[in-house]
């Protein structure tokens, strides 16, 4: 590894992405610096408590939602969910089951459906070239 890799430093917007946190919620002191690819990698292979806990509780942003909801950003969306939500409000929503949530659940596996049928496609397309 060169030491411009180990030196590489990031906004914390981006480290935070990269850890799947909402950057609000984060501590002030990591918000306010600038991460290095090793500090990066420290926070995934050994995270602090207040990584695990916002993992765990969250506010969670909106990719980390929508993956725990089934559905897709466009569709929370559509369903009105613009904001972090916590894992409570997450589970309430999987309970509560809005029409909005149950319509973009079935998008979402249509969209993974034809996703599929368009790869099985290409790989039979592929066989009977190579045949």
């Amino acid at each position: 590894m060169s030491s411009q890799q180990s030196t590489q430093t990031m906004k914390p917007a981006t480290a935070a992405k990269k850890l799947g946190v909402y950057l609000p919620a984060t501590p002030a002191e990591f918000q306010e610096g600038v991460v290095t690819r090793a500090e990066l990698n420290e926070l995934q292979a050994n995270p602090p408590e207040w990584l695990r806990e916002l993992r765990r509780t969250g506010p969670h942003p909106r990719p980390v939602v929508a993956a725990k909801l089934g559905v897709s950003i466009s569709g929370l969306t559509r369903g009105g969910v613009t904001e972090a939500l916590t894992t409570d409000q997450i589970e309430a929503l999987k309970e509560e089951r809005p029409e909005w949530l149950e319509k973009e659940r079935a998008t979402q596996a249509e969209v993974r459906k034809e996703s599929v049928r368009i790869k099985n496609m290409k790989k039979e397309k592929e066989e009977e070239k190579d045949a």
